[in-house]
Parts: C-alpha cells; sequence; structure tokens
C-alpha cells in the first residue's frame, strides 16, 4: 500500500503519485511510439552506423587525401591529414594543367547533365501522363515494353547506340551523350505514378470543357501539378548523366568533349607523369554540384518520393 506523508499539503501528495507513474508512462509512450523492444533499436542503430560510416569513409578519404601534397599521399596515414594544407595548390594546379581542360570538362558535365535533366523529366511526364490518364490501342504493350527496360543493363545498349550514332554522324558530338541520356523507363514509371496521384481527372475534364488543347492541358495544368516529381525524376537523370562513363567513353574521342568523369579518367590512365594529388581534387570537386544540387532540392525531393511511395 502506497504510504502518504503528512508533511506535505493534499494537492502535492495527490501529485508525487503522478510524477512517480510518470517515467513509466514516458517509457511507454517511447515503446508505443517506436514499435520496437530496445534489443531491436539498440541492432538497427549498430547496424545504421555501420552502413553509415561505409558509406561516408570513401567520402571522409577523399577530402583528406585531397589536402595532401603528391609525396604525402604515400607517405601519411591515408585516414587522416598530412603536415600541410596543399587543397588550394592541388586545386589551381589542376585547373591550370593540360591548358585548362578540367574546367572544360566540368563545363561539359554541366551541359550534358542539365540538358539531359530537363529534356528526361519533359519526356518521362509526357510519358507517364499518356500512359495513365489516355487510353489508346497498344497501351498495355507500351507499358510492359517500358517496364522491361528496366531490366536491361545500359552497357549491353551502349555498342548499339554507337553504330547508330556513327551511321547518322551524330558520334563524337554533344548530341551522342545527350539524346541517350534524356530518355529513362524508369523516370516514365515514376511519371506514370506521380500522374495517377496527383493530377485528379475532373481538372482535365474541365479544361476540356473551357476548350484547352492536349498539349496546353500538359504543360500549364499538368506539369504545375507535378513540381516534386519534375525534380525527383530530374535528380535521377543529372546524377545518372552526371555519373554516366560508358557512353561518353565510347561515343566521344575529342579531349575538348569530354565529360569531367572521362577526363579525370584519362588523366589517371594514360598520362606517364604521376597526376593522382590532382585527379584527387577534381574528383572531389566534381561531386560539389551534386551535393549542392541535393541540398537545395531535397525538400522537394523527399517529398515526391514519399508521395510515390504511398500512392504506388
Amino acid at each position: 500500500m502506497a504510504t502518504v506523508s503528512h508533511d506535505l499539503p493534499p494537492a502535492a501528495q495527490l501529485a508525487r503519485p503522478a510524477a512517480r507513474r510518470a517515467p513509466a508512462a514516458r517509457r511507454r509512450t517511447r515503446r508505443s511510439a517506436t514499435g520496437a523492444p530496445p534489443s531491436t533499436r539498440a541492432l538497427t542503430t549498430i547496424v545504421l552506423t555501420a552502413a553509415a560510416v561505409y558509406f561516408l569513409f570513401p567520402v571522409w578519404w577523399l577530402v583528406v587525401s585531397a589536402t595532401k601534397t603528391r609525396p604525402e599521399l604515400y607517405t601519411t596515414n591515408g585516414a587522416w591529414f598530412g603536415e600541410g594544407f596543399a587543397l588550394l595548390e592541388n586545386l589551381q594546379r589542376a585547373m591550370g594543367y593540360d591548358q585548362g581542360l578540367y574546367l572544360r570538362w566540368i563545363g561539359n558535365s554541366v551541359l550534358y547533365s542539365t540538358t539531359a535533366a530537363v529534356i528526361g523529366v519533359v519526356i518521362s511526364l509526357a510519358a507517364g501522363y499518356a500512359l495513365a490518364k489516355h487510353t489508346f490501342p497498344g497501351k498495355n504493350v507500351v507499358s510492359v515494353t517500358i517496364l522491361a527496360g528496366l531490366l536491361i543493363p545500359a552497357a549491353l545498349l551502349t555498342i548499339p547506340m554507337y553504330f547508330v550514332f556513327n551511321a547518322i554522324g551524330l558520334a563524337n558530338t554533344p548530341l551522342a551523350v545527350i539524346i541517350p541520356s534524356c530518355v529513362s523507363p524508369f523516370g516514365v514509371f515514376l511519371g506514370r505514378i506521380y500522374v495517377e496521384a496527383s493530377v485528379p481527372d475532373e481538372i482535365l475534364e474541365a479544361a476540356r470543357m473551357d476548350g484547352a488543347g492536349e498539349v496546353r492541358i500538359f504543360f500549364t495544368i499538368v506539369l504545375r501539378l507535378l513540381k516534386p516529381a519534375m525534380v525527383t525524376i530530374g535528380l535521377f537523370v543529372f546524377v545518372a548523366t552526371w555519373n554516366n562513363f560508358l557512353l561518353p567513353l565510347v561515343m566521344l574521342n575529342s579531349a575538348d568533349l569530354f565529360p569531367v568523369t572521362l577526363g579525370l579518367y584519362t588523366w589517371q590512365s594514360y598520362r606517364a607523369v604521376d597526376l593522382t594529388d590532382i585527379v584527387l581534387v577534381g574528383s572531389l570537386f566534381a561531386v560539389l554540384p551534386l551535393v549542392v544540387g541535393f541540398l537545395f532540392l531535397q525538400r522537394y525531393f523527399q517529398s515526391g518520393l514519399a508521395l510515390g511511395a504511398v500512392k504506388g
């Protein structure tokens, strides 16, 4: 039986048992909120921490290595900084080496990735809108074909695409990289899901009754309702094009047209001089546009993924 102190006022005596019960209630609330026992939460924390270390350690190694001089890359601990801080000197050497090709490669990557992302978003959402809101002969065949395209490795299509582009005179041109990068079966799949979830049929019918054509409906109504989808698909296409290596390697043979991935590879592979230091600092600054893009667009990106997860 609980004892009651006669030195405390009645209100405090009533509040003491409630205060004693509060920690237990909070523990029950925390457990019910997570839905898992403490052992499971601890195991989950350990696994996620190990995964974070696994993925972040290469980035940390790249940051540390980019600040070292060339001799320090081979004589110091790879996971920590050297005695000096040569980041700016290495970056200056990378931008000035080989007549400034590094900056040109960065510009080429920005051009290829941005153009492919903009065109890829329009193509993916237009195809998804057609599959989601229109009925036409062969619709199911087209849908199955697009889904099958997700299963085909891009490397298998690279060589046939080179023969096609070479036959029409587009090999070793920026279009040889941009045109294949604009087409994304995964983007079409996401576009169809977003259109089904976010574009009501009533709005389309009202626009048609007001005399709007399909092209005007798509560009003035549908695209405005799909801003999270545009960001999500655009980021996927932009990152895929920026990181693409095999397609530029097959399509391009002029160093002035190389993207930064292929350019840094040529520095590391084909040169007789050891350029490891400037290749590392070039790789570090080459990923900055992707990081900046994710940081500025993550709000739209997360909401788009959540919408696709719930409605898909």
